[in-house]
């Protein structure tokens, strides 16, 4: 498992509200140790910020794909980020 951290801010889209996807993502951050935050955004999509070990990360990036059984992942935007978001994994609220 590589030790470099890597952090990405992703988009998701589709069917993604109203279905649980914040709480699920919280869930599985904490499980992987990941630090970051989720928070609903006013177009009906989700946003995300994950940082921590590469190999972890890559890991939840292929877990958002899916979500939560009730979500319908149309697309995600990824975009890797400098900065590195506090420790844990919060809810934000929603824009």
């Amino acid at each position: 498992m590589s030790d470099e951290i890597t952090t990405f801010r992703l988009r998701i889209k589709g069917d993604v509200q109203g279905v649980g996807y914040r709480e699920w993502a919280m869930q599985e951050a904490d499980n992987r140790k990941l630090n970051g935050w989720v928070r609903n955004r006013g177009d009906g999509s989700v946003e995300m910020v994950i940082s921590g070990p590469d190999a972890v990360v890559q890991d939840m990036l292929r877990a958002t794909t899916q979500g939560p059984e009730a979500a319908k992942v149309h697309k995600i935007d990824i975009l890797r980020e400098d900065e590195l978001p506090e420790p844990g994994f919060k809810r934000q609220r929603s824009l």
